[in-house]
């Protein structure tokens, strides 16, 4: 079944699922370029960060991967296709840097072709998006330890 597009992006956490142990579960993607040279980050809607395309997994969506191409196109205007599960990676923030509005997370990633950039998407109001290489990449997420292990799981070249 082909993935529908919305206009706006989804808000709030209501419909979020949740771990056993408590932890919101996150699905992102690692959008590549078709030579595996790049890698497409986008913009911290909170802060002037780089980060990787994601979000909560929502009691709708059946499968993680659902999510993670919602959350690609929501956050970064791609229509993409996975091609590759990169696994679980367990929350790495330091306990002080948790709260209400950023819990803890488990984050299930996946490297994925990029098909198609639109001209106007959900959030690019409040994102950017830059191809990066991995050296200008693996600097641009040093502060997210959790995105930069997602990026070293992917096939991206070094």
């Amino acid at each position: 079944m082909a993935q529908k597009y919305a206009a706006t992006a989804r808000t709030g956490r209501d419909n979020q699922r949740y771990s056993d142990q408590g932890e919101r579960l996150v699905a992102g993607v690692v959008p590549l370029s078709t030579d595996k040279t790049k890698v497409l980050v986008i913009q911290s809607s909170r802060r002037n960060t780089w980060v990787l395309p994601k979000g909560g997994w929502e009691t709708d969506e059946k499968t993680a991967q659902e999510a993670a191409r919602r959350e690609a196109w929501e956050e970064a205007g791609i229509v993409c296709t996975i091609q590759r599960d990169l696994g679980k990676i367990p929350e790495m923030r330091p306990s002080g840097q948790l709260s209400a509005s950023a819990p803890k997370a488990l984050y299930q990633f996946y490297e994925v072709s990029v098909e198609r950039e639109a001209a106007q998407w959900p959030e690019q109001h409040k994102r950017g998006r830059q191809w990066m290489t991995y050296v200008q990449a693996k600097a641009a997420l040093a502060a997210r330890p959790e995105l930069l292990e997602a990026l070293n799981r992917s096939h991206i070249s070094r």
